[in-house]
């Protein structure tokens, strides 16, 4: 009888020591910046009034007498021709599929996981001006509309919905504060931001800033809840600084460094330019948004990122050094 007793007590101890473990983990999980989150969706810690964002002063250094402050804007359209996969051509080539949720482009309309270097080179472009390179990122979506549309729900992982399209699409690239830049060599392939930045041990790799329209001195790592008639924003800065060897990294980054805070560029490295998109999106407020993502990334807004294969001739991107060398605020 005395051991039923010791037994049925251990037991009980067992059962309330696992409730209060579950109790403790579950206070540290609502105390943590993606509180609320559940069944892989955003958190509501996850988006914030683009009013209480503090105001930040301009990122980038004015140039020095021996920088390269041109710019150079690549018309490339904004996705009109519904160019919508689930590959990743950089991070992942060869892999159809691989991405495990949609990315939009523009730029080279036949990239898809099993693109070479010479079926870029000889496919059509959405550029104006003939640039081949591709451009793309995970699209936005509206998790409270179903959407019915191809690739609205074909990658699954929880990334489903109606896309919202791009109301623009700008692709520029900018000089360097303290040097001029050097051409990209051909087919140059980088990415920015970090996809696992839901699960990853640091941010170091969180790049994208959200904004909204109306108050372009506002930044956020958080999906913004913007004022009527304001667009949602997305700013992804490419790193700028070339390892003068390789056109793919081991990492897909050590290749391609960012400059630090002044515009200096690490050892070893040379400045090409800097490459930027920034997309725009009509939302009404108070309508949630949702990025795609891996599923146990839970679509947090910090796993924004974005990827590009550069495969502008030689002619063209002498161009773009040029027009940024110079000074000058240059259009295709």
């Amino acid at each position: 009888m005395g051991n039923e007793h010791r037994l049925l007590t251990l037991v009980i101890c067992l059962v309330l020591g696992g409730g209060l473990i579950a109790a403790v983990l579950g206070v540290s999980r609502a105390a943590g910046p993606h509180a609320g989150a559940a069944a892989g969706r955003p958190a509501s810690s996850d988006y914030v009034d683009i009013r209480d964002v503090p105001r930040v002063p301009a990122a980038a250094p004015a140039p020095g007498p021996e920088g390269s402050a041109g710019t150079m804007v690549v018309e490339c359209g904004r996705n009109e021709q519904g160019h919508y996969n689930e590959d990743n051509l950089v991070v992942s080539p060869g892999l159809l599929g691989g991405a495990h949720h949609t990315h939009a482009y523009v730029g080279n309309l036949s990239t898809n996981a099993l693109s070479t270097v010479a079926s870029l080179d000889a496919a059509a472009t959405s550029c104006t001006g003939g640039d081949r390179s591709t451009y793309y990122w995970p699209v936005l979506r509206r998790p409270d509309r179903p959407g019915g549309r191809p690739h609205e729900g074909s990658a699954g992982h929880g990334n489903v919905g109606e896309i919202l399209p791009e109301a623009s699409v700008v692709v520029e690239y900018r000089g360097n504060p303290v040097s001029k830049v050097v051409p990209m060599p051909r087919f140059l392939r980088g990415i920015t931001g970090d996809a696992v930045a839901y699960t990853a041990a640091d941010e170091a790799d969180v790049r994208a800033r959200w904004g909204c329209s109306g108050s372009p001195d506002r930044a956020t790592t958080r999906y913004p809840r913007c004022p009527a008639g304001d667009r949602v924003t997305r700013t992804l800065v490419f790193p700028s600084c070339w390892n003068g060897l390789d056109t793919v990294g081991a990492t897909h980054r050590s290749h391609l460094r960012f400059p630090a805070a002044n515009g200096v560029c690490p050892k070893d490295t040379f400045p090409v330019p800097e490459l930027r998109l920034s997309l725009a999106y009509n939302v009404p407020p108070g309508v949630n948004v949702a990025l795609d993502s891996f599923p146990e990334q839970r679509h947090s807004p910090k796993t924004d990122h974005a990827m590009f294969v550069n495969a502008m001739t030689d002619r063209q991107m002498a161009a773009v050094v040029g027009c940024l060398n110079q000074g000058r605020a240059c259009r295709t």
